[in-house]
């Protein structure tokens, strides 16, 4: 009975006091046209990203930007001809220009994405961008994307604006998992408190990120980060440290592309970082797994070992938690179109993710940790402190 008070207490403090992590309505800020329109780079790491450049790099090459804009592609490495296919999808759709370069095998103390990172800023630089909009090889943009960050970060004054794409649901465990995968990033960083000045929740989200170049400067980017396997998160706070204002939210017209079809292709993806995002701390992870428990797993069982002994008042705690969770969770699946009838299974859900964490944890000490594309970050001093 008191542990599912406990858990009725959690929710009922996560409905009320966790920033209403659980609105989707967080979506990019009005703002003005520019009067002059700043020139923008964009930097897309890409390593053997061939599968996905057809879907989304003729996104970017089609942007409507009234101001200067160019494409900067980055092969990192890759084996099944990205760089090639990238040249030939810009000589056929045209568009903004195109450059690709290649940065040779990072070295020691980088993780491959921001070395790419680091070689497409540097690149940019030659140009002389006001704003670098950092996106992912497996990022499609509407055309008017580029000109909206812009606007917003223009208008309001933003460092950093970062846009949470929308994942692709479109296979039976796509639809259980994804939603729940943005339901709880946006519990940990509830996005409200991310674009508040002063307050110190800051996250990004690495698909979409326009930031100021100024910024990036201040904020020693990416070479300040160069250990960070979950690079988004860690690129929000070295901002926001030096004196930037962020801002994150919900995309409308940003869509990721990448397919997770099967169960252990989101495994893989949660599983390769999630250890990482605990700072390899043993007594971090059983925690988390406890918090877990305690709030995901207890309103179910509550409910059903109260209502099997006759313990109304079990009973009643674990089903009012349950309800609590339940109604949390419902504007996410609205903001994928999926159907309400998958809220009451977010237990399940939750229970895969906290076998997801202990298994990247398992897999840390084992030596293959944290990776990206074949490269594996297994020490924890390679992962910077996002504490």
């Amino acid at each position: 009975m008191w542990t599912a008070a406990g858990s009725l207490a959690a929710w009922l403090w996560l409905l009320l006091g966790q920033g209403f992590f659980w609105r989707t309505d967080v979506r990019l800020p009005p703002a003005r046209d520019a009067w002059v329109w700043p020139p923008v780079c964009v930097v897309v790491p890409a390593r053997d990203e061939a599968g996905m450049l057809p879907l989304s790099l003729p996104s970017l090459l089609a942007q409507d930007y009234p101001g200067r804009a160019e494409v900067f592609l980055v092969d990192d490495g890759s084996t099944d001809g990205t760089g090639d296919l990238a040249r030939e999808l810009a000589r056929r759709h045209g568009g903004l220009p195109l450059t690709v370069g290649s940065p040779g095998e990072p070295p020691q103390g980088w993780t491959g994405k921001l070395w790419a990172v680091r070689h497409g800023i540097g690149l940019a630089r030659a140009r002389e961008p006001e704003y670098l909009l950092l996106t992912d090889a497996d990022i499609a943009h509407a055309p008017d994307s580029l000109r909206g960050l812009v606007a917003a970060a223009h208008g309001g004054g933003f460092d950093l604006v970062s846009q949470m794409a929308r994942l692709r649901v479109a296979s039976g465990w796509e639809r259980l998992v994804v939603p729940a995968f943005v339901y709880f990033f946006a519990q940990l960083y509830p996005f409200r408190r991310i674009g508040r000045k002063g307050g110190r929740t800051a996250a990004a989200a690495g698909g979409c990120v326009l930031l100021r170049a100024e910024a990036a400067e201040r904020a020693r980017i990416p070479d300040a980060i160069r250990h960070a396997v979950i690079d988004d998160v860690a690129l929000a706070r070295a901002v926001k440290n030096s004196g930037g204002h962020i801002w994150l939210g919900l995309a409308d017209r940003v869509d990721s592309v990448r397919p997770y079809p099967r169960l252990h292709d989101l495994w893989r993806m949660v599983a390769r970082s999630a250890y990482a995002q605990l700072r390899h701390n043993p007594l971090v992870l059983a925690g988390t797994v406890a918090g877990l428990a305690l709030v995901y797993l207890v309103p179910p069982v509550a409910l059903v070992a109260g209502l099997a002994a006759g313990d109304a008042v079990t009973a009643v705690l674990g089903g009012a938690a349950w309800l609590v969770m339940t109604g949390t969770y419902l504007p996410m699946l609205r903001y994928y179109g999926q159907p309400p009838w998958l809220a009451p299974l977010l237990p399940f859900t939750a229970f895969l993710y906290l076998l997801m964490t202990v298994d990247s944890a398992v897999l840390h000490y084992r030596g293959r940790g944290a990776a990206w594309k074949g490269r594996t970050y297994a020490r924890p001093d390679a992962v910077a402190d996002e504490g």
